[in-house]
C-alpha cells in the first residue's frame, strides 16, 4: 500500500512538473502561478501543496530527478565525462527552461543544483588519475583539485546555457579532461621532485 501511495505521489510529482515546463518556456518564473500549473495538467490547485512547498522547490525537484540524475549514473565510474556529456544534452534538450531558471534563481541557488554530485564524480576522477600515474597526494589535496575543477565547470555550464560559450559538449569535456589530466600529471612532478629534498632534511634534523 505504501508503495503504491509513493508511485502515485512521483506521478503526480511528474505531472505537475511537466505543466511547469511548458510554462517555464513560455515566461520568466515569476510570472507563473500555482493556478496555471494545476489548471494545465487538470488537478485542484491545493494539490500542488501535497507535494511541493512552492514553486521552487518544484524546479528544484524536476532538475533533481531529470538533470542531476545523469550524473549520480556516473558517480564513481571511469567514464565520467558521459555523465557530464548527458547533462548537457539535456541543457541542450531543455534550453528554454533552464535559461528560465538560470535567470529567476540566485545564481549561488542555482550552482546547489549540479554542485555535489559533480564534486563526487570529479573527485573520484582525480583518485584514479592519481592512482594510475603512481603518485601521492593528500586527501586535502585531492578536495582542494576537486573544488577548483568542479567551480569552473558550473561556470562553464552557466557561461554554456548563456551562450557566451560556442563550443560544443563535446570540445568542452574534451578540454577539461585534458586539462585536468595535466594539472595531475604536473603536480605528480612537483611533488616527487621536493620529495627528495623534504625526506633529506627529515633525515639532517633527525
Amino acid at each position: 500500500m505504501k508503495k503504491r501511495t509513493y508511485e502515485a505521489s512521483e506521478a503526480a510529482k511528474r505531472e505537475i512538473c511537466a505543466a511547469l515546463k511548458a510554462l517555464m518556456a513560455q515566461k520568466p518564473l515569476n510570472k507563473i502561478t500555482v493556478a496555471e500549473i494545476m489548471q494545465s495538467c487538470g488537478m485542484a490547485r491545493q494539490h500542488f501543496y501535497y507535494h511541493f512547498e512552492d514553486i521552487y522547490d518544484a524546479v528544484r525537484w524536476m532538475f533533481d530527478q531529470e538533470a542531476v540524475a545523469l550524473l549520480r549514473e556516473h558517480e564513481g565510474v571511469m567514464l565520467w565525462q558521459d555523465g557530464l556529456l548527458q547533462l548537457f544534452q539535456y541543457l541542450q534538450e531543455n534550453w528554454s527552461v533552464c535559461l528560465c531558471a538560470l535567470h529567476s534563481l540566485s545564481r549561488e541557488h542555482l550552482k546547489s543544483f549540479f554542485q555535489t554530485d559533480i564534486h563526487a564524480i570529479i573527485q573520484s576522477t582525480i583518485r584514479r588519475i592519481v592512482m594510475e600515474l603512481d603518485c601521492q597526494a593528500s586527501d586535502h589535496e585531492v578536495e582542494l583539485l576537486t573544488r577548483f575543477y568542479v567551480g569552473a565547470l558550473v561556470s562553464m555550464i552557466e557561461d554554456w546555457l548563456l551562450g557566451d560559450i560556442r563550443e560544443t559538449p563535446e570540445e568542452l569535456l574534451q578540454f577539461v579532461d585534458q586539462l585536468l589530466k595535466d594539472h595531475v600529471r604536473g603536480a605528480a612532478l612537483r611533488m616527487a621532485e621536493t620529495r627528495p629534498a623534504a625526506e633529506q632534511t627529515c633525515k639532517e634534523e633527525s
